[in-house]
């Protein structure tokens, strides 16, 4: 089992990130200070986050405060408001769906490809089109469509 611990820049379109064995302070740390060496100039960054309490401790708020770097958590139940969401099903879909990697470390290598091939090619129909279907299988899960209300359950 490995956790992926995405970073998505909108503005650049962007998308990098790092395999780690477990979440934890420690690697969401690790991963929120790439975004900042992303971005050296020095200027505040927001930073989309869910509730997970690991995002939360004593030591990622004193390094949030001191590199001036904001947190926008996202609600509970609302991974479609987050929008790198839209990004792990092709992920998923060009590195693990059909693979039978024989390790972690392949599976790895197959990821950062993708990130690689994903960044240089960030507007091409196949990614596109793959993150279309993940947003709508986010939406649908939750029966929330963009800008409105919640579906209702039909009786």
């Amino acid at each position: 089992m490995r956790y992926f611990h995405g970073c998505y820049s909108v503005g650049d379109d962007t998308l990098w990130g790092v395999n780690r064995r477990k979440k934890g302070a420690g690697n969401t740390l690790a991963a929120l200070k790439s975004i900042r060496a992303a971005r050296p100039d020095g200027a505040p960054i927001y930073v989309i986050l869910d509730n997970l309490s690991a995002h939360k401790g004593a030591d990622i708020r004193r390094w949030a405060k001191k590199d001036k770097v904001e947190w926008c958590f996202t609600p509970t139940y609302a991974s479609w408001a987050n929008p790198i969401e839209a990004h792990f099903g092709p992920l998923r879909q060009f590195t693990i769906a059909n693979s039978n990697h024989p390790n972690h470390t392949v599976q790895t290598r197959a990821l950062h490809a993708y990130l690689r091939w994903r960044n240089a090619n960030a507007r091409h129909p196949d990614v596109l089109a793959a993150q279309r279907r993940e947003c709508a299988r986010v939406r649908s899960e939750t029966g929330i469509r963009w800008g409105g209300r919640p579906l209702k359950a039909a009786a």
